[in-house]
């Protein structure tokens, strides 16, 4: 990891998101969504209804989608379709406007921050070490274990331990609500960005501040100190 300079006193630590945050993949996931519902029989979708029902736990969101229970096996199939047709669309993924140069602008004035993806682990490093990011945080995690509420509050508890950071001087930045629950679960705060999958109004229903971009984020992280 790269040296950064020593955090100033309150200065808060960031843990970033990465798909919806820091990367802009909404084509890719819309994409693969409508691959699910082929191989199962439904129409396809719309980024704005999709970005109206999509939450996690994600097996009880997809069954919404497609109308019924998902039978032994088909979750799993699901999955699979769902991960090829994102790999073919991913090479058409760019970074969120404004980064990296929001990732340098933090670590210049002494602050720290990490990065927290839902994304398996082994999915996760080869992106971000491909784009050349991997310098700018102090630690890379992607989904490393299964939870029984497939949400990413456990996942942020281990993230912060391994740092041993503590979750009052932390925000979670992300795109969803479930974001907003990991961020209080942990005793963290959370902002989030109307970049990724989930509604505006859905986000603000959080009661987390509400911004654009990871820049407004940032700004918005500066003002909670």
């Amino acid at each position: 990891m790269a040296e950064m300079t020593s955090p100033k006193p309150n200065t808060h630590h960031i843990v970033w998101d990465w798909n919806g945050t820091l990367l802009d993949d909404n084509h890719a996931n819309l994409a693969a969504v409508n691959a699910v519902c082929s191989q199962f029989g439904r129409e396809p979708v719309e980024m704005e209804y999709w970005r109206s029902v999509f939450r996690r736990p994600l097996v009880p969101c997809y069954e919404e989608l497609l109308g019924r229970a998902f039978a032994e096996g088909e979750w799993e199939h699901a999955e699979k379709l769902y991960d090829t047709s994102y790999l073919e669309h991913l090479p058409s993924c760019e970074l969120a406007s404004g980064v990296p140069d929001v990732l340098h602008e933090w670590a210049g004035t002494g602050g720290t921050q990490s990065l927290l993806s839902m994304a398996s682990h082994d999915h996760l490093v080869p992106l971000v070490s491909g784009r050349g990011l991997n310098a700018h945080f102090t630690r890379i995690d992607g989904r490393r274990f299964d939870t029984e509420h497939d949400s990413k509050a456990e996942h942020l508890v281990h993230h912060l331990e391994n740092q041993g950071l503590d979750p009052s001087r932390v925000v979670l930045i992300g795109d969803i609500d479930d974001d907003a629950r990991a961020a209080r679960e942990a005793g963290a705060q959370a902002v989030l960005v109307t970049s990724g999958l989930m509604a505006r109004e859905r986000l603000e229903a959080t009661g987390a501040p509400v911004v654009d971009s990871p820049v407004a984020a940032v700004d918005a992280v500066r003002r909670l100190g």
